[in-house]
């Protein structure tokens, strides 16, 4: 329980109340260090998958905190983005992210309750997802800065986006795959 990808995963979620400390506090290079806190946590989560493929330390406890840290983080940190930048362009991405992780962990878990949990497995997809999204939000918490130049936070909003329909897409390809079993 307790390997080195395992304690990396929980760094991560450790990292969530340091970096919502950070990007709220009142000095000048407060969003600075969220922006390096959440950058952190965010190699923390492609470590831990290396660390545990290449140390051949896989466990069941870790298959299913890596998946709720990663959600934590992103959820907390875009709420945390969507507040400080309460737009309907940045609202629309964070909505669907958001709503599309709730709606996937209770089509999971419900497909687990079936037996068949394998139905709606992690795909490739999810990869390129979770890489845009973590790129995306690095952008957004810099762009945040008031020194940023808007090109940052532009590109995050894009990249956003962009993760926002690779989220989508993986949401209906879930869906697809489960569908035999809810029609029944």
């Amino acid at each position: 329980m307790f390997n080195l990808p395992n304690c990396l995963t929980m760094v991560r979620i450790g990292l969530i109340p340091c970096f919502a400390v950070c990007y709220y506090a009142p000095y000048p290079d407060a969003k600075a260090w969220a922006a390096g806190l959440f950058i952190l946590a965010a190699l923390t989560d492609w470590l831990d998958g290396y660390f545990a493929r290449k140390l051949n330390q896989t466990s069941a406890f870790g298959a299913f905190l890596d998946p709720v840290a990663d959600k934590l983080m992103v959820a907390i940190v875009l709420v945390v983005l969507l507040q400080d930048d309460p737009r309907i362009l940045l609202a629309i991405p964070v909505a669907v992210i958001i709503g599309r992780e709730i709606t996937v962990s209770a089509l999971r878990e419900w497909m687990a309750e079936l037996g068949a949990r394998k139905t709606v497995a992690v795909s490739n997809i999810g990869k390129w997802k979770t890489g845009l999204q973590m790129c995306s939000i690095a952008l957004l918490i810099i762009g945040s800065m008031p020194e940023a130049p808007p090109l940052n936070t532009a590109l995050g909003i894009f990249l956003l986006y962009c993760a926002a329909a690779l989220t989508f897409w993986s949401m209906v390809l879930y869906l697809k795959a489960a569908w035999p079993l809810v029609r029944d």
